[in-house]
């Protein structure tokens, strides 16, 4: 199976965040997961009504030969075994800190809509804190969706807020 190239976002606003976004990054490498590129971090202010920490935000460009499902339970694995428990209830607008969270942004030019899998992320175009990383990596990718490139969503997003 040939090397495919993904999107990834990571974030924390649990503990040292810039210690918990190099560990994750380790860990998926532990994966047989290459990691081409690696954007700097973003601190940017939780999206929530609970009073929480800031997030540092980045995003990664990786390759491999895992499907767009298997690099979903790759995450998650990560994310757990980092102590994330996405088993806390989520109720809309009250994010619960997380120590990582790990979201995959977009996978070659894969259209996924599943429960459990959305390929290209559902909101990653509406929010800075994941387009100024993803910018900073890979600024001519084009969303197969919104059919324009991150640079030019990120333009359209400037002069409104984070999320």
């Amino acid at each position: 199976m040939s090397n495919k190239t993904a999107y990834l976002s990571l974030g924390s606003n649990i503990g040292k965040r810039p210690t918990n976004l190099k560990k994750a990054i380790k860990l998926i490498e532990e994966c047989g997961i290459v990691v081409s590129k690696k954007s700097g971090f973003y601190e940017t202010a939780a999206v929530s009504k609970i009073k929480q920490k800031n997030f540092i935000n980045m995003c990664i460009e990786i390759k491999t030969t895992a499907s767009s499902r298997k690099l979903l339970q790759i995450c998650q694995m990560i994310e757990k075994q980092m102590g994330r428990n996405r088993k806390l209830p989520k109720k809309e607008g009250y994010e619960k800190p997380r120590i990582i969270d790990i979201d995959i942004l977009m996978y070659e030019n894969e259209k996924i809509n599943k429960r459990n899998l959305k390929i290209p992320h559902p909101k990653m175009h509406k929010r800075r804190f994941v387009l100024e990383p993803l910018n900073e990596i890979a600024p001519h990718l084009t969303h197969p969706v919104q059919h324009k490139t991150i640079k030019q969503l990120l333009n359209a997003r400037q002069s409104s807020s984070i999320f």
